[in-house]
């Protein structure tokens, strides 16, 4: 079952409080996803662990019922 750009953003919130999520459904197939997530706490974090943060907030759903997300992942300033 796909996931709605809802359903992502919500999880990614829930994990990572006060950041900034803009999903964008890339086929309209609910299956393949762009996200950009602006969090204050990726300050000082390389970005392969900022991913890795964005990855664990979806609790194993990649490669699942998520197919293909691209992540952008920035500080709030960097916006």
């Amino acid at each position: 079952m796909a996931m709605s750009a809802e359903e992502i953003e919500t999880m990614i919130v829930e994990a990572l409080p006060g950041a900034a999520v803009e999903i964008t459904d890339l086929r309209g197939d609910g299956d393949h996803y762009a996200a950009r997530v602006a969090y204050e706490g990726f300050r000082g974090i390389p970005r392969v662990k900022q991913h890795q943060m964005v990855y664990d907030a979806l609790h194993g759903r990649m490669g699942g019922a998520l197919h293909a997300l691209a992540l952008q992942t920035m500080t709030p300033e960097s916006e």
